[in-house]
């Protein structure tokens, strides 16, 4: 399968320790594809090498281009958002603040619309426009992840990286925010790389899963596939062969 993300070969680690071995996946336009795994097993790790925030070796196209060698900064200028594990809001700024603050990553020939984006943002978070005004940090956690999102879109990413969103949230609000992640491929025309503790609602609203495990792919399939497969699941997600428990990063 061709598509807007390639990678092949994929390498990368920290220091002289290598975390991800040989890896290869794709996405393709408009697509969702979760990144399920154990603790330890690199879904971190795979995301930043994407973002250009950790080295990598092997080869990484985005919309035809070779990133190898690119900076974090190009890389999300070509349109390859990044949504941290830990949301990385700015407490003491307003949120408009810190959703404008996403205008940085976009190309400067788009920078001109970002307060028609803005507009847009708001409403498919209205919760954030009615505390456009108060600080980030008086959010509640969920309002936080949505911050993180809005600020993400607000560079206009065609591939949206998104590193555990239900990380810490209560079970409603982490089935909004999963709510939500389904709404923003069809509204905003993204596609989505998803790295998620929570195998079950990840693989409700993915296209494709893909299981790693030390660093190396080691299932790949449609997502009801990789749902009903309860011995892949006991054997790399840490799960009991009668029902998904989620998993941590």
């Amino acid at each position: 399968m061709t598509g807007l993300l390639e990678v092949t070969g994929l390498t990368a680690g920290y220091g002289g320790v290598r975390v991800l071995h040989s890896m290869d996946l794709t996405v393709a336009e408009n697509e969702i594809v979760a990144v399920l795994g154990a603790n330890g097993a690199g879904k971190t790790t795979l995301l930043r090498a994407l973002s250009g925030t950790v080295k990598a070796g092997g080869g990484i196209s985005f919309a035809g281009r070779a990133l190898n060698g690119t900076s974090a900064a190009r890389i999300a200028r070509s349109g390859l958002g990044h949504v941290p594990q830990g949301r990385g809001t700015f407490t003491a700024l307003t949120v408009e603040e810190n959703v404008r603050l996403g205008v940085i990553s976009r190309p400067a020939s788009t920078r001109a619309q970002a307060d028609g984006d803005l507009d847009r943002i708001y409403d498919t978070f209205p919760v954030l426009r009615e505390m456009r005004r108060r600080p980030a940090g008086a959010l509640s956690g969920g309002q936080q992840q949505m911050l993180a999102l809005a600020r993400a879109l607000m560079a206009r990413p065609r591939l949206l990286l998104i590193d555990e969103p239900s990380l810490g949230l209560a079970p409603l609000t982490s089935a909004d925010m999963f709510s939500v992640l389904a709404r923003l491929r069809e509204e905003w025309s993204l596609s989505v790389l998803l790295a998620e503790q929570n195998a079950r609602a990840s693989l409700k609203v993915a296209d494709r899963g893909i299981v790693l495990a030390r660093g190396r792919v080691v299932a790949a399939a449609p997502a009801a596939e990789l749902a009903a497969d309860a011995g892949l699941r006991a054997a790399y997600l840490g799960e009991s062969p009668d029902g998904l428990t989620g998993v941590s990063s």
